[in-house]
């Protein structure tokens, strides 16, 4: 199908562009013209500032059912794992797809065209394989295509509960018991037009060492993306030190883990030797900053893993928030906390980090931009809200990352066909409702 959209203002990697018309086909775009004053005759019209879709590359979709229940009281990471746990153990893939639905489409609304879902939530509760041993995994692809968005299924290998531990109760229902069966049964899994399939080592704590490579093997083979959950916690780092003698960054190098198209997720507590071992080795960091706040697990060395090489990404996590614009946001805002200076990114690197590089991070490096031969991902920015009201639109970028919300995001465009039309969703009709229904569902 061959369309095209008028842009009212379109930001183009480096710059805002006023009248702005983009030819798609078959949800690739094929032409971007500039200077189209006014729009060409049938042009679908984008008022506001249109961006590349935008990438959310880490996702626990079912935490979702956790927003507001856990974010007073006190306690740590840990006392917050207990209560995650919990609403594990009531998912089924009926349940489980219809609360991905309803949280990919509320991403849809956050101008989110595609998702790495970290995906661990295998085998019925007590470790017990389904008739389909993926019918998790499905449920989550088909959860993606019903809201309208693009998946990366990052398939995730968790075995242990620590160091030389067992899995334990909450956590059999992760297990595949060995990384070589891991390995057979996510190799069945379909890539389809909307969905990857990648591969992620929940921790080296939930992985031994001798089966990393296992991992970083499959992963390699496939060139698919590999995420990995990295120095999230000090308790973490310290245990591996007591029994391996080294950090967690030097034991996934040690064991052919790290290269480009690894991610290693949160980055938080990181010696400089790790920062050097991550960026020398073109590693990327996803930062998922709302969730990071929300569980006090401290602000991570974005900047300096940046400048040693380390492509930087975004993710929502746990979904505390779902706002892109505000991950961008806030790592800005957390480093100028930590070092109490002010402009560490520019605007256009905060929106690449989670437009183009968060794509590639999620093996989509096809999206991410507005230029032809790109996937036609687009999402546009209201720019008359009371929040972007009075924005100079020549400063888009700026606007979107320190002024737009994702309550702002008008349209939403996933392979070249409405998603999200005037804030409302084209697919799933009330997505609070969804959202109400779906969590009531494991409530009860």
């Amino acid at each position: 199908m061959t369309r095209t959209y008028w842009l009212e203002h379109a930001w183009l990697g480096t710059h805002v562009e006023p009248g702005v018309a983009v030819d798609t086909k078959d949800g690739r775009i094929t032409a971007v013209h500039q200077d189209a004053d006014t729009p060409p005759p049938g042009a679908e019209i984008l008022r506001g500032l249109t961006l590349p879709g935008l990438a959310n590359a880490h996702s626990h979709a079912f935490h979702r059912a956790l927003r507001g229940t856990v974010q007073v009281g006190s306690g740590t990471f840990w006392t917050w794992r207990e209560i995650m746990y919990a609403t594990a153990d009531r998912l089924t893939p009926d349940t489980y797809h219809a609360l991905a639905r309803a949280a990919y489409a509320e991403m849809a609304l956050a101008g989110i065209t595609a998702v790495g879902e970290f995906h661990y939530v295998h085998h019925a509760p007590g470790g017990t394989p389904y008739a389909d041993p993926n019918a998790m995994g499905e449920a989550l692809i088909a959860a993606a295509a019903d809201a309208g968005i693009r998946i990366t299924l990052l398939d995730t290998c968790y075995l242990s509960a620590g160091f030389g531990q067992p899995p334990n109760t909450h956590q059999l229902r992760f297990s595949d018991r060995t990384a070589e069966a891991w390995a057979e049964r996510c190799s069945v899994l379909k890539e389809r037009d909307h969905a990857r399939i990648g591969a992620a080592i929940h921790s080296v704590r939930a992985v031994p060492a001798d089966q990393l490579a296992t991992v970083a093997q499959w992963a390699e083979e496939r060139r698919a993306p590999l995420h990995v959950h990295l120095s999230e916690q000090i308790a973490e780092n310290d245990a591996c030190r007591d029994v391996h003698g080294c950090t967690p960054t030097q034991l996934l190098a040690l064991h052919g883990v790290l290269g480009p198209r690894t991610t290693g997720v949160h980055n938080t507590h990181l010696t400089a030797e790790d920062i050097s071992l991550i960026g020398g080795s073109g590693t990327g960091t996803c930062m998922c900053p709302t969730t990071e706040r929300d569980l006090a697990d401290g602000i991570g060395p974005a900047v300096a893993l940046q400048n040693e090489g380390s492509p930087l990404s975004l993710g929502s996590d746990s979904h505390a928030v779902i706002d892109l614009l505000e991950e961008a946001r806030a790592m800005e805002l957390n480093e100028r906390l930590r070092s109490r200076t002010r402009g560490h990114w520019t605007a256009a690197a905060l929106l690449r980090a989670a437009t183009a590089d968060g794509h590639a991070a999620l093996g989509w490096a096809d999206a991410g931009s507005l230029e032809p031969g790109a996937l036609a991902d687009f999402t546009t920015i209201a720019l008359d809200s009371v929040r972007t009201a009075g924005a100079l639109p020549r400063l888009g970028a700026e606007t979107a990352v320190f002024a737009a919300t994702a309550a702002d995001v008008r349209h939403t465009v996933v392979g070249g066909r409405h998603v999200v039309r005037d804030g409302a969703h084209t697919l799933v009709p009330d997505v609070p409702q969804a959202l109400a229904q779906a969590v009531d569902a494991l409530r009860a």
